[in-house]
């Protein structure tokens, strides 16, 4: 299991960011070490998009001690300029290759990330079992809390997010009840326009096995059969109209 743990953030909408930042990622622990006041009507709340209701409320508060010896730790930064002789921030691994690492052990887990000024300090780096920094423009390698947090979390996917529910996959098929109602629709938008009647029974064979591929959504399904209701009421109006 993957945790997230932020140390002494001072911006509440940073920690709100991050709770986001999870909840997109397919991780709900959110651990705090020192942090700000987190008012359900403030910014952590408002920054936290669909997290505000599970991952935010659920945070748990423990001290730095505490994480340390609950969690194997990768403490993330900033690529600097130091090199490879400063060796509490070296050797570290880049985020896509901390999902490699991850995958080949069982452990539980917590992603660090510090202060919004300097990070984490070369003390609290030195307890992290492991560091992670991503790699930066050397111009400008400095990323915010909350971006820092989304794009190591966005390498870590592939250990969080159930392929069968991945965002980009997941299709929720309307329930069987509307997809019956849609055929019940097409039927009656057949009677409606006079379909030969005798072909009636095959277009609806057709008309199942094609919603059937097609597994539309909820709203697709109430989609079309608000169009077949609505010209079916239409062709009522002309024919009464003559």
């Amino acid at each position: 299991m993957v945790s997230v743990a932020v140390v002494d953030a001072t911006e509440p909408g940073n920690v709100g960011t991050i709770a986001r930042s999870m909840k997109n990622f397919g991780l709900s622990d959110l651990l705090l070490v020192d942090p700000p006041e987190l008012d359900p009507e403030g910014e952590a709340y408002g920054f936290a998009g669909q997290a505000r209701e599970d991952v935010l409320p659920e945070a748990r508060e423990l001290t730095f001690e505490e994480l340390v010896a609950e969690f194997h730790t990768v403490g993330c930064t900033a690529v600097t300029n130091e090199d490879a002789t400063k060796h509490v921030r070296y050797p570290f691994q880049t985020p896509a290759e901390l999902a490699d690492d991850l995958a080949r052990i069982e452990s539980e887990t917590a992603v660090v990330f510090g202060r919004e000024r300097v990070g984490l300090t070369n003390d609290e780096l030195a307890r992290m079992d492991q560091v992670c920094s991503i790699p930066a423009s050397a111009e400008y390698p400095v990323l915010n809390l909350g971006q820092a947090a989304t794009v190591v979390l966005y390498e870590l996917r592939d250990l969080t997010v159930d392929e069968t529910q991945h965002p980009d996959e997941r299709h929720e098929r309307a329930d069987q009840q509307a997809v019956e109602g849609l055929h019940e629709q097409f039927s009656d938008f057949l009677d409606d326009i006079g379909h030969p009647e005798e072909k009636r029974p095959k277009a609806r064979r057709l008309c199942r096995r094609f919603v059937g591929r097609a597994h539309p959504t909820g709203r697709e399904a109430r989609t079309l059969r608000g169009i077949f209701r609505r010209a079916g009421q239409r062709i009522e109006r002309a024919e009464r109209e003559d």
